[in-house]
């Protein structure tokens, strides 16, 4: 039981965030956690962030919100879930709560190589270097690399740019963990970051040209399927040997999506969606409607021509990695989710 703000630092220091509720797959994940109706009002990472604005505790927009009756009441700027609804209560009360988990798995590669040429293995091999968020996360790479024979300094994928450190796989999160005394070496080259064990994981800033092995993360939920299949053949791959093709309804999993498709062998990969032209309009396979759109420009916005083949979305897996329009029957890679 904990006011709102205490709620997002256990859940930013033990997982990830507070939970966010982006379709009605998350909202059933959620009732599924509190489903003994022993609970009532579960605090979210939903905040108000102004007149009628409402976003998540990762600074993503709230759209399209499934408010309660007489919700939000106007008077309070935290967001709790109570019976598949959404409602707001003033952030001082005591609530349990509900918070997202990480989505990865992390790979120690026992490879002596500098910081670029790490990076560019992780993302041949896995989906890019690791992202330290939280103090969970600091604690996972720290059990991982405990055992390893004198493997005292591991590269991670904090980097400087200018002024200010960035993650290699663009992930979000003010999470530092620097050594005493660190970093020191602004302007001088030490532009990159390595994990040390011998100062209990924390963080040092070191040349990037050094050579460390290094620690990789993936997708645990997104699988690249680098098997060249028509799109209702890949659907049936998806819901056979896994969960289902991937449903794109949020920013972050774009951003997972972009990550794990630069390993693609074609220039697009299949997504979970389709266009009906009975209707004339795109939806995901998964039954979430488009919300959420990243389409490319021309594509995905204008009348498909039905005339010949039924059209089905796909993401590039190259340049910006917005969606296109392809006929069903080409033959691409795809990208299979475990949820």
């Amino acid at each position: 039981m904990k006011n709102w703000t205490e709620a997002q630092r256990y859940c930013r220091e033990k997982y990830t965030d507070l939970a966010t509720v982006d379709n009605m797959h998350d909202m059933n994940e959620i009732n599924q956690s509190v489903n003994d109706g022993s609970v009532e009002f579960v605090w979210i990472g939903l905040q108000k962030a102004g007149h009628d604005e409402w976003q998540w505790s990762s600074g993503e927009p709230a759209l399209n919100l499934s408010w309660g009756d007489k919700q939000p009441e106007g008077r309070d700027i935290c967001g709790m879930i109570e019976n598949e609804n959404l409602g707001d209560l003033p952030c001082y009360d005591n609530r349990h709560f509900i918070c997202n988990n990480t989505n990865t798995e992390l790979v120690f590669v026992n490879q002596m190589k500098n910081w670029t040429d790490a990076q560019s293995y992780c993302r041949q091999n896995h989906t890019d270097l690791v992202s330290v968020r939280n103090q969970n996360e600091s604690q996972q790479v720290q059990q991982l690399i405990t055992n390893k024979k004198n493997k005292s300094q591991v590269w991670i994928g904090l980097f400087r740019v200018r002024d200010s450190w960035r993650w290699s796989d663009q992930s979000d999160s003010s999470f530092r963990y620097w050594k005493s005394h660190q970093p020191d070496k602004y302007g001088l080259g030490e532009d990159c970051t390595a994990f040390e064990l011998k100062a209990l994981g924390r963080w040092h800033d070191i040349s990037c040209s050094q050579t460390f092995p290094f620690v990789c993360h993936e997708d645990a939920e997104l699988i690249l399927i680098k098997e060249n299949l028509m799109w209702s053949e890949a659907l049936r791959y998806c819901r056979q040997k896994h969960m289902d093709l991937v449903s794109v309804h949020s920013k972050e999993i774009q951003r997972r999506v972009m990550n794990v498709v630069k390993r693609a062998s074609t220039a697009a990969v299949w997504l979970g969606l389709r266009h009906s032209c009975t209707v004339g309009i795109w939806f995901w396979v998964s039954g979430e409607t488009v919300c959420y759109q990243n389409w490319a420009p021309g594509n995905g916005t204008s009348e498909e021509n039905c005339e010949h083949t039924v059209r089905s979305g796909a993401v590039q897996s190259g340049g910006d990695q917005r969606w296109i329009s392809r006929p069903g029957n080409d033959k691409l890679n795809f990208i299979c989710s475990r949820l």
